[in-house]
C-alpha cells in the first residue's frame, strides 16, 4: 500500500447496502458474502518453516506458529519488501488468513500479482490493504499499478481508461470500521472470481471491486504478503488456508 492521493469519481449509486442481517441480498445481487464453510479449504502454511515461501530473511520469519515480518530501527527499507508463496498461483479462489498489526504496521495480501522489477522482492498487483491505523484496512489496492480501486465501503467498477465508478455502498464508514480490531487478530477473507474482488473482515465485507479495465485486470498471478517502507513495524499472519475455485473467466 501507498499513500498517494487517488481521486474517485461518483457515476452511479446504486445504494447496496451490506450487513450480516442482509447476506441473502447480497447474494441475489451476485457478491459473495463471508461463510464459515471450511470445506475445501487447504493450508499453505505450516507455522513451522517458511517451506514454499520466499522472501528476504532479513524481514521475515517463523515465530510461534506465526509468518512474521518486521522491520527495525537499523533495517529500515527503501521499497516494499514481500513474501511470496511459491505452490502455486492465484486464479479464482478463496483465502482465509488471521492477521495482527502493529500501530505503525502497514502491510497488505497481494494476489493475481507479478514480481515487480524494482526490487528483488517487490510485486505488483491487487492487494487487500493492511495498516496499523486502519486508514487503509479492508479496501482493494493495486500495487505499483492503477493505486486505489475500492475504497473501504464502496463497490465499483472500473473501466478502460476511466476512474474506478462507484456502483454501490457496504455500510458507514464508522460501522465498518468498528469491525476491525486494533492490534488484535483480525480474519481476512478474499474471494475471487473472474472480474470480481471480494474483501471480507471479521465477517463483514469491506470492498468489491468488479474489474472491467481489460487493459489492466489480471486473472491469474502469484500470492505474497508485505512489509512497507516506513517506521519499524511488525505484521503477523497465521492459519492460512486457500481453496481454489473451479471455473475461468
Amino acid at each position: 500500500m501507498t499513500t498517494r492521493p487517488f481521486i474517485f469519481r461518483l457515476t452511479a449509486l446504486c445504494g447496496v447496502l451490506f450487513c450480516s442481517s442482509m447476506a441473502s441480498q447480497a447474494q441475489q445481487r451476485g457478491f459473495p458474502v463471508a461463510t464459515n464453510d471450511e470445506s475445501g479449504f487447504v493450508r499453505i502454511f505450516d507455522g513451522q518453516s517458511l517451506g514454499d515461501w520466499r522472501g528476504d530473511t532479513n524481514y521475515w520469519r517463523v515465530e510461534n506458529g506465526c509468518l512474521v515480518g518486521e522491520v527495525t530501527a537499523d533495517k529500515l527499507l527503501k521499497v516494499n519488501s514481500f513474501i511470496v508463496w511459491h505452490g502455486g498461483e492465484t486464479r479464482d479462489f478463496e483465502l482465509k488468513v488471521e492477521y495482527r498489526v502493529s500501530a505503525q504496521g502497514n502491510s497488505g495480501i497481494n494476489y493475481r500479482s507479478t514480481m515487480a522489477t524494482n526490487g528483488p522482492w517487490a510485486m505488483r498487483g491487487y492487494q487487500a490493504d493492511i495498516d496499523g491505523r486502519n486508514q487503509y484496512t479492508g479496501q482493494n489496492y493495486e500495487e505499483k499499478g492503477r493505486t486505489f480501486l475500492a475504497l473501504r465501503g464502496q463497490v465499483t467498477r472500473p473501466v478502460n481508461d476511466q476512474l474506478p465508478q462507484i456502483i454501490g455502498t457496504l455500510g458507514s464508514t464508522n460501522e465498518l470500521l468498528a469491525a476491525i480490531k486494533n492490534e488484535d487478530w483480525n480474519e481476512y477473507h478474499l474471494i475471487v472470481t473472474g472480474n470480481t474482488m471480494t474483501h471480507i473482515l471479521n465477517g463483514r465485507v469491506m470492498s468489491v471491486v468488479v474489474d472491467e479495465d481489460t487493459a489492466n485486470r489480471k486473472f491469474d498471478g502469484l500470492l505474497g504478503v508485505q512489509v512497507h517502507v516506513g517506521p519499524p513495524m511488525k505484521i503477523e499472519y497465521r492459519n492460512f488456508r486457500l481453496k481454489r475455485l473451479p471455473g475461468n473467466p
